[in-house]
């Protein structure tokens, strides 16, 4: 990564909400074949959130604390801020000495841009805009929100004006928060009805809706030169299991995530 930033785009894609068990159902299940296509041998990498809700699991993302990997560590982080002690940075870790890493990308150069999803990043009060105030530029629309059955086509629509904007040799630093997969997301599947409520088979309704558009924000960030990407959850969520709903909590279901980085070779989708 320290030979990376400076050189590639960077996009970081949070499937706010999404449950480990639900992506690697559907990955192998084949209903992914645009995520799939670029997963590491086709396939989620088990991994555990640094929060159990939005905005605790963002402010340590963006801190360089990524989720971790499933397994007794050390691991060595991509990101990590200077800390003397730090047991997790490596050679190969890009070390920034900003407080976030959004700052430390800006420092290097980076054009910094959040296109916000859930409410802690609608900027509608003070909370609302500690996440992408960070950034130099952010955006969010009632559209691009967690009620929106349309949230992730409309924030699409956004990063390509935006990278489409930027001049050819400006490097990018793209967030991208999607709401679709936290509730309500009962509309995203046949049939369902708003009584009925979020379930399981709504919550994967949902994450084959972000896979059918999801090519056109992987052609968007690769358009210019070649990205690297992170596709992760930040947190997963309950949907009655061991009698537990919904997350802000240590349930097995919200603390492990899938997670996935890779390159975008420039035309990708």
């Amino acid at each position: 990564m320290s030979q990376v930033v400076g050189r590639d785009d960077l996009l970081l894609v949070t499937l706010d909400t999404l449950r480990f068990d639900v992506a690697v159902e559907l990955a192998e299940a084949g209903r992914l074949p645009n995520l799939a296509t670029h997963l590491p041998g086709g396939r989620w990498e088990e991994r555990h959130a640094p929060g159990s809700f939005t905005y605790a699991s963002h402010q340590a993302m963006f801190a360089g604390f990524l989720p971790t990997p499933a397994a007794p560590g050390p691991h060595p982080r991509l990101f990590a801020a200077r800390f003397e002690g730090s047991e997790s940075t490596a050679d190969r870790t890009y070390v920034f000495d900003a407080p976030d890493l959004v700052s430390g990308l800006a420092d290097a150069g980076y054009r910094t841009v959040c296109i916000g999803g859930v409410g802690f990043f609608n900027k509608r009060g003070a909370l609302g805009s500690v996440l992408p105030g960070m950034f130099q530029e952010s955006h969010w629309e009632p559209e691009f929100g967690v009620a929106s059955p349309t949230s992730f086509e409309a924030q699409v629509a956004r990063a390509e004006r935006v990278v489409a904007e930027l001049p050819a040799v400006q490097r990018l630093f793209l967030f991208v928060n999607v709401p679709s997969l936290h509730q309500p997301n009962w509309f995203h599947l046949p049939g369902a009805t708003r009584e009925a409520g979020d379930s399981r088979a709504t919550h994967a309704a949902a994450l084959e809706y972000v896979d059918r558009h999801i090519g056109r924000l992987f052609a968007a960030a690769s358009s210019r030169r070649r990205c690297f990407t992170i596709v992760c959850s930040d947190h997963g969520t309950a949907y009655g299991d061991d009698g537990w709903t919904g997350h802000r909590l240590g349930h097995e279901s919200v603390w492990t995530v899938p997670y996935a980085h890779f390159f975008l070779e420039p035309g990708a989708h």
